[in-house]
């Protein structure tokens, strides 16, 4: 069965601030367009971390409207503003932790979206594998886009300078 592509879009190239650490960490907002299938499912990760990829929000059993709403609150079962189960971030935390890399560098973030033909029968809280060995046999469409944030090293005036 061969996967239909999806096209991904966000309203951005560069997270604002709301959507990451810095702010008040708000997931975003996702166009999905080309979607068939009843369910989508989420991940956003940043390959560039300092040990490896790092997974900053995974979500399945989202209904397919075209869109992924905003600001999706950090439950591990939401029904508003769109019903989500989510899963485990790296953070250790349930639900979207935004961008947040080590000050001073610039970091690339990947948010990948799949067209899911059923419901997932994974639990709230589930890993990220659990996610990806259910959507290798759920799975009918894919997509993805990126964008990049970093934040600002804080300069500091050394001592007695003015």
């Amino acid at each position: 069965m061969s996967m239909q592509n999806l096209t991904i879009r966000i309203d951005f190239d560069r997270f604002p601030r709301e959507h990451t650490c810095d702010g008040e960490d708000l997931s975003p907002w996702i166009e999905i367009i080309g979607s068939d299938a009843p369910y989508l499912a989420v991940i956003m990760d940043d390959p560039d971390a300092p040990r490896g990829t790092f997974t900053h929000w995974f979500a399945w059993n989202i209904p397919s409207t075209g869109e992924i709403s905003r600001g999706i609150p950090p439950e591990p079962r939401t029904s508003h503003p769109i019903p989500a189960v989510q899963g485990m971030n790296d953070f250790r935390r349930i639900g979207y932790s935004g961008p947040c890399p080590p000050e001073g560098t610039v970091h690339r973030f990947f948010i990948r979206v799949w067209d899911v033909g059923r419901k997932l029968d994974l639990p709230p809280g589930a890993a990220r594998r659990e996610l990806e060995e259910a959507l290798s046999s759920a799975a009918t469409g894919y997509g993805e886009t990126t964008a990049v944030y970093g934040r600002e090293a804080v300069l500091k005036a050394p001592p007695g300078s003015r």
